[in-house]
């Protein structure tokens, strides 16, 4: 894989705390909205896995496009943004991590989280020492509307 595609790619395998195994895959991207169709690819075979429906799967496309929008104009210039799926049997979590300027969180009140959490179900923010936000979406199969 090139280097300016896909910068890294992790995958793992573990045990939950209540004995559930999980799978794991990591996607590193340059910090440019011209790579966005990598992750909504990701996003759309890693939920297809997990027998989501295809509105589903679409809503999850959606919503990490709209994530990923939210924090690209507040990146570092060099910047690479982070998307970590995390898939147990009913569930796919996926969290988008990008380091920025300012540090500051995603306004709740606006018409793109509006969206995130209608396509989602659960979507929460927030940020580390370093400055790097992370917008974590949460959906559940087969539920309807948040989680």
């Amino acid at each position: 894989m090139s280097e300016g595609l896909v910068a890294g790619r992790d995958a793992g395998r573990a045990v939950s705390a209540d004995g559930v195994i999980e799978d794991a895959v990591e996607i590193r991207l340059p910090a440019d909205s011209a790579y966005l169709s990598v992750l909504r690819t990701a996003t759309a075979g890693l939920a297809a896995r997990l027998d989501f429906t295809l509105d589903e799967i679409e809503d999850l496309r959606i919503a990490v496009d709209e994530a990923c929008a939210m924090l690209l104009p507040h990146a570092i210039e060099t910047a690479q943004l982070t998307c970590r799926f995390e898939l147990t049997p009913e569930t796919l979590e996926v969290t988008v991590t990008i380091p920025t300027t300012r540090g500051q969180l995603p306004e709740r009140d606006t018409f793109s989280w509006t969206v995130l959490t209608a396509l989602a179900g659960e979507v929460d923010t927030g940020l580390d020492s370093e400055r790097q936000v992370w917008i974590r979406l949460r959906k559940r199969r087969g539920a309807a509307g948040p989680a």
